[in-house]
């Protein structure tokens, strides 16, 4: 069995789309997931399981989502391999004047297959910097996250990709708690 991390995008996010932890821990129970568990109140997911095919467990969450709870709720999947792969490649954490409690990782669903940087890159605000791969974008928000034109919403319809972004502490802690936890089970 694998463990996996799941991220939903926009859930419990000022009173929209309510889903209590207890309940999205026996939803994934009910999908045949194993040992799940949530971090915070935003949609982390850890949990383990038989299948392999990432996009499908991402359909088969987002299906459930919407037949238990009634709305849509785009899901992003990865293997404890991949978060790591994203956190290792963060390439603001080469620069020491950058503080790492400004740090922010758009998860992407898929490679975006084109996009034109210098319109994003247009949009950043003093301060604020922007590095994409094929995975993830990774945002420096000085001015912090509530303030920036970076915002997830923008970065999807430019990209033309799913995607939900985490803060660099909140990241961090899935990585260690789908390695701690689930280690032993």
């Amino acid at each position: 069995m694998t463990t996996y991390i799941s991220i939903l995008r926009g859930i419990n996010v000022s009173g929209q789309k309510l889903i209590k932890m207890d309940a999205l821990r026996k939803m994934y129970k009910k999908l045949g997931f194993h040992n799940a568990t949530t971090y915070l109140q935003s949609g982390n997911v850890i949990f383990r399981s038989n299948d392999s095919e990432l996009h499908e467990m991402e359909r088969k969450i987002a299906h459930q989502i919407e037949k238990e709870f009634g709305f849509e709720v785009p899901v992003i999947v990865l293997s404890i391999e991949k978060l790591k792969y994203i956190i290792d490649n963060n390439h603001f954490l080469k620069d020491i004047n950058k503080d790492i409690a400004f740090l922010h990782v758009t998860f992407l669903s898929s490679k975006p297959d084109y996009y034109d940087s210098k319109v994003i890159e247009g949009k950043k605000q003093e301060g604020e910097d922007v590095f994409f791969t094929d995975d993830a974008v990774y945002l420096y928000c000085p001015n912090g996250y509530g303030r920036t034109k970076l915002t997830n919403n923008f970065l999807e319809a430019k990209l033309k990709v799913g995607a939900t972004t985490r803060n660099w502490k909140t990241t961090n802690e899935l990585l260690e708690i789908s390695q701690i936890d689930f280690k032993y089970r």
